[in-house]
């Protein structure tokens, strides 16, 4: 048995939790996607926000989370979170309305990449060569299955990168929560601000198209979804390294390519395959050399 990871260890918790994470998320942009063919953007994040919120409170109120009172510290870093959270979203709608889907992704698959490195920077996190390269491999693989086009970037590409920078600083600051934070009050609170800024958004554009009872369901349903997202990303980025638990990330393209097949019967090619394949085992090395070090620890 010492051949297999421990799945209780921090690290490997991280991981499960990011996996989650990009999963949640995954199927939340498919739900999306699917009730925003005949209404706004911002209408969709409004009435999926209304749900989420409802869902977290739930959780919120149940667990105690929202009595807690947080050091000033922490209220600034909750603060500062949430205020990039709603940041990152404008500059990511922004980019995905008027840039190709294939380079916003490309563009944002650098995370693992971003987040790595600046852990290590900022934080002293470990990061050595092998982990880079399981890293870097996972990027390859992730090119492999979007492959996309340069001519296709254009001054939304910006935005995009912006996203990547906001992304990472959000990333950050919640690895700088004190113990005490419960993950549900981060969640609700972020889930409130982007449902605020949905609305507003809403008001703004003043687009707003009647809805059918098959959309309610959708967006209660990416509400659900979203519910894991938040949650999971919270979690993921409070356990373990940030090193072994970033490239995880790329996990969201294997859940983007298998609802892709299954919801509108899009087929994998050979160079997609290829990629997938790259990620999951950029994925097994991770945890095989986390398993490495862990040994050699406990036997100095």
């Amino acid at each position: 048995m010492t051949n297999f990871p421990d799945l209780k260890s921090p690290n490997a918790m991280g991981a499960m939790f990011m996996c989650a994470s990009m999963g949640g998320y995954a199927c939340n942009d498919a739900a999306m996607k699917l009730a925003s063919a005949d209404q706004s953007i911002y209408q969709s994040i409004l009435v999926r926000g209304i749900f989420a919120v409802v869902l977290l409170g739930m959780v919120a109120i149940s667990t105690g989370a929202l009595k807690e009172t947080l050091s000033v510290r922490d209220r600034k870093l909750v603060g500062w979170r949430t205020f990039v959270e709603a940041l990152s979203t404008i500059c990511f709608l922004s980019a995905l309305l008027n840039m190709p889907f294939a380079n916003l992704a490309a563009t944002l698959m650098a995370l693992p990449l971003t987040v790595s490195l600046s852990a290590a920077y900022f934080f002293k996190e470990p990061l050595g060569w092998r982990r880079l390269i399981a890293i870097s491999a996972g990027f390859v693989g992730v090119a492999l299955i979007i492959r996309p086009d340069a001519d296709g970037f254009n001054v939304y590409s910006i935005l995009a990168l912006i996203t990547v920078l906001l992304v990472t600083a959000r990333e950050l600051i919640t690895r700088q929560f004190s113990t005490e934070v419960q993950s549900a009050k981060v969640a609700f609170v972020a889930a409130a601000a982007i449902t605020l800024l949905g609305a507003a958004s809403t008001v703004v554009t003043q687009n707003w198209a009647p809805m059918d009872w098959r959309e309610l369901g959708l967006l209660a349903m990416a509400a659900c979804f979203i519910f894991v997202g938040y949650l999971c990303s919270i979690l993921a980025m409070r356990h373990g390294d940030v090193s072994v638990v970033a490239p995880f990330r790329y996990t969201t393209m294997i859940w983007a390519i298998g609802l892709g097949w299954f919801i509108w019967g899009e087929a994998m090619d050979g160079w997609a395959t290829l990629g997938v394949v790259i990620i999951i085992l950029a994925g097994v090395f991770t945890f095989w050399r986390e398993r490495v070090l862990r040994n050699q620890q406990h036997h100095t």
